[in-house]
């Protein structure tokens, strides 16, 4: 099942986690130091609580961390990540990289207004001692490149945490 996943920068985890508990009527499908996530059937919708995130590029604690779709298989983000190719932006595709206490494959592009948008699919529940697999400043750049750059001149932003 694709479902879009919505993450969200937040001061404090359990205050947060206990009111969309109470919004969602159910707990979060994970929960790890720092992070949490929700898994709603209708809307088919994934919410993801990041602790203490105090930037994401230039947002801001409670402010939106990145947008997501959350696909079933490896192919359909092969496919997501070559969209946009073809339309003369740049994706970041990671394999089998761990993120949000799971191992998966992602592919990142940054809309027009510095929005991130990543595509992914769950490959394999990561152990807790694996993190976010981000720091609370993000991510850092790979190989000197924006791992978000909707366009090969983008500047040097690091892609937020999942």
């Amino acid at each position: 099942m694709s479902r879009v996943q919505l993450a969200r920068n937040v001061t404090d985890i359990d205050e947060a986690v206990d009111c969309y508990t109470r919004f969602f009527g159910t707990g979060p499908a994970k929960r790890r130091p720092g992070y949490a996530n929700f898994a709603a059937d209708s809307p088919p919708l994934k919410l993801v609580l990041i602790e203490s995130a105090d930037v994401r590029d230039s947002g801001v604690r409670g402010a939106l961390n990145h947008l997501e779709v959350e696909v079933d298989t490896a192919d359909e983000v092969r496919s997501a990540s070559d969209r946009p190719s073809g339309e003369g932006y740049t994706p970041d595709v990671q394999e089998s990289t761990t993120c949000c206490y799971a191992v998966q494959n992602e592919a990142w592009v940054t809309d027009p207004d510095g929005a991130p948008w990543e595509v992914n699919t769950v490959l394999a529940d990561a152990p807790d001692e694996a993190g976010l697999g981000c720091s609370t400043e993000g991510c850092a750049p790979v190989d000197g490149r924006d791992v978000t750059a909707a366009a090969p001149s983008a500047g040097t932003a690091t892609r937020p945490c999942c």
